[in-house]
């Protein structure tokens, strides 16, 4: 892939630029994150988003954090530490790769020896890494997916899975970028994904940066071009996984699995191994996030209910593991038995 005109994430040695995905596709507008709670709100706001991007995100938050942390003993260090994990941990319930960084930042404290000012820069080292490891985790999935992608094909895609949402290659939208670099001519459905548009929003933008042709649809026509023949497969990317191959996306997901498999399309779900979660056994265990009932009630700043509606607004469905063709990652594709497949992989 060319180099991108746009940085997601950057470290900027003792702060953090974030690319704000909210001002897209209007504003290329970056805000710097000098403190772990403006990096906390940066997450719950959505000014980053995705996965792999926001256990970047939370791991740089970590970082700045550590900065400003002041602890004479490496025991006071640790405890003020300890709550700065914890409180970006509690920002997104169901992303699984915050909790992978926050996991690795806290091991890596414990771990290193030293005094404070070791300590300090042994965690900004981590962060540093964990952004590398999504980087490359994320170009190597595109490079394994892009094998299921045939010249002609027609993609459909729900969200946004490119670089804004892994700071790297894509999930999803990485197997298309990647199979359209290696010559084959393909075209990529995309889904408006209410209530936040990200797929409108986002994914338009970054396929528009890629010069792959499109078109986007609002999320209830996806039935109506599958039935007619025109979709080749669907791909989207994934929030978590549990160990039986049941996965968190966003929300929408789930619905056009069961329209796949009704149609005889192949589902297809891209993320990197740091989005499993092998301490879950199924979907059901998997925290559902609800977010504010305004994403519903209101758009582009206009209130579109009555005052009074009741509303329901669950960021994430489950997808269980029936409707799932295969897992791509970037150890290799995971067919069904998903149970054994992920645990030989993961092995």
């Amino acid at each position: 892939m060319k180099k991108l005109s746009y940085q997601p994430i950057e470290w900027l040695g003792d702060r953090v630029k974030i690319l704000d995905q909210t001002k897209l596709p209007r504003e290329l507008v970056y805000l710097e994150a000098s403190r772990y709670q403006d990096v906390i709100v940066a997450i719950k706001e959505l000014k980053v988003r995705g996965a792999p991007a926001i256990g970047v995100a939370g791991a740089y938050g970590v970082a700045v954090g550590t900065l400003a942390i002041k602890a004479k003993s490496r025991e006071s260090f640790l405890n003020k530490l300890q709550i700065v994990i914890q409180t970006i941990a509690a920002s997104r319930p169901t992303a699984r790769n915050l909790f992978y960084a926050m996991e690795r930042m806290s091991k890596r404290a414990e771990t290193e020896t030293g005094d404070v000012v070791e300590l300090k820069q042994a965690l900004v080292d981590e962060a540093i890494k964990i952004h590398r490891d999504e980087e490359e985790g994320t170009r190597k999935l595109s490079e394994v997916g892009a094998v299921l992608i045939k010249d002609g094909f027609t993609i459909l895609t729900h969200c946004n899975t490119g670089p804004l949402a892994t700071t790297g290659y894509g999930t999803a939208l990485g197997v298309i970028i990647k199979a359209r670099e290696q010559g084959k001519k393909v075209k990529v459905f995309v889904d408006e994904t209410r209530p936040l548009l990200q797929g409108a929003r986002l994914t338009t933008w970054e396929l528009t940066q890629a010069k792959i042709p499109f078109t986007l649809i609002t999320d209830s026509m996806a039935g109506y071009f599958m039935s007619r023949g025109g979709i080749d497969c669907v791909i989207v990317g994934a929030d978590r996984i549990a160990a039986n191959g049941d996965t968190a996306n966003k929300i929408g997901t789930y619905t056009l699995a069961v329209l796949a498999k009704e149609n005889g399309i192949p589902f297809y779900i891209a993320a990197p191994t740091t989005t499993i979660d092998v301490s879950i056994a199924s979907g059901k265990e998997i925290p559902i996030e609800q977010r504010s009932r305004t994403e519903v009630a209101y758009f582009q700043g206009i209130c579109i209910t009555p005052d009074d509606c009741e509303i329901s607004n669950p960021a994430f469905d489950v997808t269980p593991a029936k409707y799932i063709a295969a897992i791509i990652t970037e150890r290799g594709i995971v067919r069904p038995s998903f149970r054994v497949g992920i645990r030989k992989m993961l092995r």
